[in-house]
């Protein structure tokens, strides 16, 4: 495939900053009404990819990503919504590897064709794998049927994190090459089948060319967006620049520009950021969501957006050591009124949400109000009647603080 540099092109419309980020939060869900008829396979599709992880603190990433634009929602509706429990029923969709692992859309199976081609033309990936596993696993899985690691002979050999054992190596390679896929997941297990047996016939295609494949998955990511510059685009599903340049003339997006954004490219008078033509449509406006957000969430997960947009430095500190964090192990970032006004680390104590710290980045009392209201939401939606308070970086703050939790506790 041949890439070729974008021209910077000249824009066909101008955004405030404002006007950015309420198309950001409109395009992902967090402003207007949420669309509950469509529910979590709405959301999931509208945002074409939800990143998983292993952490849990009040839920998983996956869970607490619906959560943010629907409300409490049923947590079994959301694992029904990502898995078929069932093999015999045709699934919601696939995991696989998009801005990191992610549960996508089965409708995208044909445009990962490109990454998949990719992963065959590299065989040996990350790890060595005895001559006869990988054709031994498939073996298994066509006489068995759908299985776990665990079952196919184990997944670990006993030593750290990605000490995996040679079956579990082999699964996960036939998983990125497409000749297996995971369609369900049994007590956070990846259940493996054959991708011939799990995916619709209709889906089960590489015919689509790189091309195709990377326009249609701009064209997504900037729909999910709703405006964002190339770096935003490409990363939403880990694309290089150059092949973001090569097909976003056919993707449908249009080059805008917006104020403020000139760091990110672009020079006077030319556009510095792409966006969905629809976003520009009408004047983003509606309802707020205030939530707790995962720091996986698609909102926030590129971290020179998140600065950019909200003014807001927002990293996951659970890998950090202990003594070097500074907002905690799973901060997770508080949206009120369309910003970011900060930081809450949560646990779980019986019945009660503890806020271990909470970091303000505003302080006004409407940003401690949003604080406040995303908690006890929160402790609702996991089934806790109570919520306290640990530790507020802001000594002063404590007390308002507390003030704004007894009333949204009422």
């Amino acid at each position: 495939m041949v890439f070729r540099m974008t021209s910077q092109p000249p824009p066909v419309a101008e955004l405030s900053a404002e006007e950015a980020r309420r198309t950001a939060l409109r395009a992902q869900g967090l402003l207007g009404a949420p669309d509950r008829r469509s529910g979590v396979r709405g959301v999931l599709r509208h945002l074409g990819a939800v990143q998983l992880d292993t952490i849990s603190v009040l839920a998983r990433s996956h869970e607490l990503v619906p959560y943010a634009r629907l409300g409490a929602v049923g947590r079994r509706a959301v694992e029904e919504a990502y898995w078929t429990p069932d093999p015999a029923r045709p699934p919601h969709a696939f995991e696989y590897w998009s801005h990191a692992a992610c549960v996508l859309p089965v409708e995208e199976w044909p445009h990962f064709a490109f990454r998949r081609r990719a992963y065959r033309s590299r065989p040996h990936w990350n790890h060595a794998l005895p001559d006869g596993t990988y054709d031994q696993v498939i073996k298994q899985l066509r006489a068995e049927g759908p299985l776990t690691a665990t079952e196919l002979g184990g997944a670990k050999n006993g030593g750290p994190w990605w000490d995996w054992s040679a079956a579990k190596v082999a699964v996960e390679r036939a998983l990125m090459y497409g000749e297996v896929v995971c369609t369900r997941r049994r007590s956070w297990k990846r259940v493996y089948d054959l991708a011939e047996r799990a995916v619709p016939a209709e889906l089960l295609h590489d015919d689509l060319d790189d091309h195709e494949c990377l326009r249609r998955l701009v064209r997504q990511a900037g729909r999910a967006l709703g405006v964002g510059t190339r770096a935003d685009i490409a990363d939403y599903h880990r694309l290089r620049g150059e092949q973001f340049d090569a097909v976003v003339a056919d993707s449908g997006l249009v080059p805008v520009r917006v104020e403020g954004w000139s760091k990110s490219g672009g020079t006077a008078g030319r556009a510095n950021a792409w966006a969905d033509p629809a976003a520009l449509e009408t004047s983003p406006r509606g309802r707020h969501r205030t939530t707790l957000l995962s720091p996986f969430d698609s909102l926030i997960w590129e971290r020179a957006r998140t600065e950019r947009i909200f003014g807001f430095s927002h990293r996951l500190e659970a890998y950090v050591p202990r003594q070097k964090r500074v907002y905690g192990y799973f901060a997770m970032p508080v949206l009120a009124g369309g910003r970011l006004v900060g930081r809450v680390d949560p646990a779980r104590s019986g019945e009660t949400l503890v806020a271990k710290q909470v970091s303000m980045s505003l302080t006004d009392r409407k940003a401690l109000r949003g604080v406040a209201e995303a908690l006890v939401a929160a402790a609702g939606w996991v089934g806790c009647s109570d919520v306290r308070l640990e530790r507020v970086d802001a000594p002063e703050l404590r007390e308002p603080l507390g003030e704004e939790l007894a009333r949204a506790l009422g």
